[in-house]
């Protein structure tokens, strides 16, 4: 328990159990010292979280407030961005195309360029259909900055609504997609190609003195 305690307080990133297994002693029941390190340090100021299927120590959820005016916001997103980011979230893969159609307006490519800048989004593959478009994902570091073990945890209808996030009077028939980030491609998508990544982050073009 205190090896994966120092191994978590040293790494730079959260760490899945095949890491922190490989550091052990043979035999270790990794599981089990996981759980009595998480329950050991649960009334602390800081706890032991699983985010995206991998553990690291966090600020305890009380005590966020108190640092948050430490904290320095470099950007917000726009309500578009969080739009986007959320149609991605529940409904990847999803193309671009596809998100338009959910939110019922066009997006620029800089939404999408803001979203990949963070790391929150990623490019999944392309869909086989005509012209091929790229298809979008969420990325572990999504996962990590939400506080999600996995998409699986994203709120469902009910508590959409209980937030006040949805309008209580929703069409008949209204659901929210049971979200599924699965790395593997559906068999609806081709793999990328190399000049895909070039495409998501293009070269700045060359300044031009005059």
């Amino acid at each position: 328990m205190r090896l994966i305690e120092a191994l978590l307080f040293a790494a730079t990133e959260p760490l899945d159990e095949a890491t922190l297994a490989s550091r052990l002693p043979e035999g270790a029941d990794i599981g089990a010292a996981i759980g009595a390190l998480q329950a050991d340090y649960a009334t602390r100021g800081v706890n032991l979280v699983r985010l995206g299927g991998r553990w690291a120590f966090r600020t305890a959820d009380d005590l966020a407030w108190i640092l948050s005016r430490d904290a320095y916001e470099t950007r917000k997103l726009s309500r578009a961005a969080m739009e986007t980011l959320a149609i991605i979230a529940y409904h990847q893969p999803v193309t671009r195309a596809e998100i338009e159609d959910i939110r019922s307006v066009s997006i620029s490519k800089g939404t999408l360029d803001v979203l990949l800048e963070t790391g929150w989004v990623r490019l999944r593959g392309r869909r086989r259909a005509p012209g091929r478009p790229v298809t979008y994902g969420t990325t572990p570091a999504f996962l990590e900055h939400f506080g999600l073990d996995g998409v699986g945890d994203l709120p469902g209808l009910d508590e959409l609504k209980g937030a006040g996030l949805l309008d209580g009077r929703l069409p008949p028939g209204f659901s929210v997609p049971m979200p599924n980030d699965d790395s593997a491609l559906t068999p609806d998508e081709e793999p990328l190609e190399s000049a895909d990544l070039s495409f998501a982050f293009p070269e700045p073009e060359p300044e031009h003195e005059g």
